[in-house]
């Protein structure tokens, strides 16, 4: 058997993985921690919802829903805060930070503020959910590291402003 040709095979796939943009994954990545930051943030409040996936749009006046505060000052209970803070904190940083991020505006300082809420979470409140946080954490420290990409407000902005 030749075992040349199988060597080629990988070769040449393993390049072809390489060409994968990086623009492409930071796309994906943006629109996956977006989603998962803002899907958390909803449930923390009334009178504002919007999932473009089930299609529910309700334009209100933003408040935290009436159990948030509870769950801080059961369940959470992050030292150094009160609960209503804290509650309060989460809501608005798991709306503004994944709105950022989604248009690719101020990204890697939006993902380093959910990359430190990540670790807050990790940390402090589910030890035991280091899988998914890990996750979470290299997309964001991806977006970190390399960027937005081409579509992004970040990149447009860049270019007008490095002429």
């Amino acid at each position: 058997m030749n075992t040349s040709r199988p060597v080629t095979i990988v070769r040449r796939v393993v390049e072809l993985f390489g060409r994968i943009p990086d623009g492409l994954i930071s796309l994906i990545g943006r629109f996956s921690i977006a989603a998962i930051f803002w899907k958390s943030g909803q449930t923390k409040v009334q009178g504002f919802a919007i999932d473009i996936v089930s299609g529910e749009f309700q334009f209100g006046l933003p408040r935290l829903s009436d159990s948030v505060v509870d769950l801080f000052r059961d369940e959470y209970r992050l030292p150094l805060l009160a609960p209503e803070l804290a509650a309060t904190m989460a809501a608005f940083g798991e709306h503004f930070f994944p709105a950022l991020i989604l248009v690719g505006l101020a990204t890697r300082f939006s993902a380093l503020a959910l990359l430190g809420m990540t670790l807050t979470i990790q940390l402090l409140v589910y030890p035991d959910a280091y899988p998914t946080h890990g996750v979470w954490a290299a997309v964001l420290l991806f977006l970190i590291a390399r960027g937005p990409g081409a579509l992004s407000l970040d990149h447009l902005l860049f270019r007008h402003f490095m002429k």
